[in-house]
């Protein structure tokens, strides 16, 4: 009779968006160094792009919390009072598309002329690239002023495995982080992908997180 399988219990570990957590790199100098020259920008509205996982939202809440800005996500745009959401005079707009309430985003994009407030939004594609459909909208969003993040080099990706595996309190081996530089995509949603399953597959098995287990995983994909 074969042992019972052992269960993985996902336990909740935090992330820490905190400025002296956010890793800096040649893929996102250009984005950070933006962030943190406010208010000296160069319009009201800035736009932050790049691939999930890029660090947008880290940057966001650096912002907020320089600026005291509210976060809002862009899904729920249409049904926010917009007014209230700029009382502090600074707003984070999250993971915007073309599918979002184009007057209302209109609306905001007034108000925020109108308040000298500032908005931050962050996207996975330009605000140019969303074809807004309201021409006034259009206009404006492809005036807005876009920094870019993009994929990470080495270095970074490498450093961000580090991060992950020590917000979930998981000690790793340097030549565990080389051999998952080398196979995984260079993303950080697939750093984070990798060090999820990892942290389950060993919790599951009762093993520490090593090469040799990121290799049997690897095999089995």
């Amino acid at each position: 009779m074969s042992a019972p399988r052992q269960l993985a219990l996902a336990l909740p570990h935090a992330e820490s968006f905190a400025r002296e957590d956010f890793l800096a790199g040649a893929p996102n100098e250009a984005a950070l160094a933006m962030i943190e020259r406010w208010p000296d920008w160069p319009d009201r509205v800035l736009a932050l792009v790049g691939p999930e996982g890029a660090g947008k939202s880290h940057l966001a809440a650096i912002w907020a919390e320089i600026a005291g800005a509210r976060r809002v996500s862009a899904r729920a745009l249409g049904e926010t009072d917009l007014m209230a959401a700029l009382a502090t005079g600074a707003l984070v707009i999250e993971d915007a598309s073309a599918q979002l309430d184009e007057r209302a985003l209109f609306h905001l994009l007034n108000l925020i002329r109108e308040e000298e407030a500032y908005l931050l939004i962050t996207a996975r594609a330009a605000p140019a690239r969303w074809g807004a459909a309201l021409p006034d909208l259009a206009s404006r969003l492809r005036a807005v002023p876009t920094v870019a993040l993009s994929a990470p080099d080495d270095a970074l990706l490498r450093a961000v495995l580090v991060k992950l595996f020590a917000d979930r309190q998981l000690g790793v081996d340097s030549s565990l982080v080389s051999y998952l530089v080398t196979r995984i995509e260079r993303s950080f949603a697939a750093a984070r992908a990798a060090v999820e399953a990892l942290d389950r597959e060993a919790l599951r098995m009762q093993r520490p997180v090593t090469r040799a287990l990121a290799a049997e995983l690897m095999r089995e994909a």
